[in-house]
């Protein structure tokens, strides 16, 4: 057997090279042996007194490694010596090459097919939709605000927290939704999340179970498609129309949900506001066949005209609906701060389960942001990034007018994006990837549908990250982009109809076939008399 082995765990040159202990040096040509199947499982190895000579080494140096493989379950030792353990062999090399391949085949087209309907830029470009004004966020009042949540709460906030969030920002949060969201609710009916994206996936978890419908606004959030879809959920694609979520009348009967998304305030991407009478009718439905809403109050902080539109939650009392917000467009988006209400009859129940389903954290963050909001630093952000956004959004109207004059526009009345409808001779996946290359980063329209894109073609285009200043020249960039596609398609049509006639004229030219002569018939040699 050493005769076996002794080659196996020479060192070679490079190993002589290595600085490593002759016993470590000795383990790991003894385990990659073992694991290429040099050493098959069953093979007794030689006994560490003869080893140790072969070797040329200390009887301890090989003792030593031989107990280090039986405490890994490389080898096993017993009165008949030692022995490899059996162990599952590795698959080939020409296996792992072609499982790597399949597997990379697969992540591959599952990025690209997220990445052709719903790319992300990077936030330095103009037109993004989603991305505050970063630049104009109060900094030092934020750094105030995390000094005092250091002085008074170290060092224990450098614990875990509850799964709930910090009490604190809870109560703040609640106190703030009551009075400028028109939300039921109070600090124990609040859970922070990692941003509103954890709030959506805590939602599916805690009310459904593999198999149950969940009905999702086309176009809408794809972040809300993503939650729906871990949790096994069959997602049935809900139309928006001028009014918000437009539910078919026999959808109800035909496709019971057990959960609806839904962003009232301030529909995504489409800037639709969800009427009373469907807020009223979808409360009372959801009541009917035991359904829960999930009200995403995206951008519902920042309206430009007329008076704050109060939460759909705060409607009627004990409402079928969870509240979810986050903190990324009305703070910043590396806050990482979201949060849910949760209606009393879920709260009170839902507390064990919070324990097992989130681990707390961020503690320093949400102290300072409790101190924020009570403060009124947060409140007057609101209302100085309110009148930034309205003035930022006409500029981005008059550019719009100017380059698009025929153009539909919709949305406006909140947030930080316009949504510009193109005709339907254009992509708007391609209009996008080319602003891409000069700097700017407005979204497909058709890459927010959830079902077929039918007629969403057009461009989200973003003006919370844009100076006013900036806004024309951006917008003119677009439209060129749009005539040199539309210079493209006519130039293809041409090229193609000219191919056509091509074709055409020599089917023209070609001399007609003759008709072929039909061959004589063959004459039957006469019947033989019959004898």
């Amino acid at each position: 057997m050493i005769e076996i082995i002794g080659p196996l765990v020479h060192a070679d040159a490079a190993d002589a090279a290595r600085p490593a202990p002759l016993q470590k040096q000795l383990i790991d040509r003894l385990q990659q042996a073992i694991l290429a199947g040099r050493l098959p499982a069953g093979s007794r190895l030689p006994s560490s007194r003869l080893l140790a000579a072969e070797m040329g080494v200390s009887r301890n140096t090989v003792v030593i490694a031989y107990e280090h493989l039986v405490a890994v379950g490389y080898v096993i030792a017993d009165r008949q010596g030692t022995r490899v353990s059996p162990l599952s062999s590795p698959a080939a090399r020409g296996e792992r090459a072609a499982a790597s391949a399949a597997s990379e085949v697969v992540y591959a087209a599952r990025v690209e097919q997220f990445a052709a309907s719903h790319h992300h830029a990077d936030n330095a470009d103009a037109l993004t939709p989603g991305t505050p004004a970063l630049d104009r966020f109060p900094l030092a009042a934020w750094r105030r605000a995390l000094d005092r949540a250091m002085e008074r709460a170290l060092p224990r906030a450098l614990g875990y927290g509850t799964p709930a969030g910090e009490l604190a920002l809870r109560d703040a949060i609640a106190a703030h939704l009551r009075m400028a969201r028109g939300v039921r609710c109070d600090g124990s009916q609040v859970v922070i999340t990692e941003g509103a994206q954890e709030a959506l996936n805590l939602c599916v978890r805690l009310l459904t179970n593999p198999g149950h419908i969940g009905w999702i606004e086309d176009p809408g959030y794809r972040g809300a498609k993503a939650a729906f879809t871990a949790g096994d959920l069959r997602v049935l694609p809900i139309p928006v129309d001028a009014e918000g979520m437009a539910v078919p009348a026999d959808a109800w009967r035909t496709h019971p949900p057990k959960l609806i998304y839904t962003s009232p305030a301030h529909q995504y991407p489409t800037g639709a506001v969800l009427s009373v009478a469907r807020r009223l009718a979808l409360i009372a439905q959801a009541r009917r066949c035991g359904a829960w809403l999930i009200e995403d109050d995206y951008d519902g902080e920042v309206r430009h005209t007329g008076e704050p539109i109060a939460s759909m939650q705060g409607l009627v009392d004990e409402a079928p609906v969870l509240y979810v917000g986050s903190f990324s467009k009305t703070m910043f988006p590396a806050l990482r701060i979201g949060f849910v209400v949760l209606p009393h009859a879920i709260a009170a129940r839902a507390a064990v389960a919070l324990q097992e389903m989130l681990r707390g954290g961020h503690r320093l963050e949400q102290l300072a942001l409790a101190q924020f909001i009570e403060s009124g630093e947060f409140g007057r952000h609101l209302g100085r990034m309110r009148r930034l956004y309205r003035e930022r959004q006409q500029a981005l109207r008059d550019a719009l007018a100017e380059h698009f004059p025929a153009a539909t526009i919709l949305g406006g009345d909140c947030g930080m994006h316009l949504t510009l409808r193109l005709p339907a001779s254009f992509d708007d996946r391609a209009v996008a990837a080319r602003a891409q290359t000069r700097g700017l980063s407005p979204r497909a329209l058709s890459g927010f549908a959830i079902g077929e894109p039918g007629d969403n073609n057009g461009l989200v285009i973003g003006y919370g990250n844009t100076e006013a200043e900036r806004l024309e020249p951006a917008v003119r960039v677009l439209a060129e982009l749009v005539r040199e596609m539309e210079g493209d398609a006519r130039a293809a049509a041409k090229r193609s109809a000219k191919r056509a006639e091509k074709r055409a004229e020599k089917r023209a030219a070609k001399p007609a076939a003759r008709p072929r002569k039909k061959p004589a018939p063959q004459r039957r040699p006469p019947a033989a008399p019959a004898t």
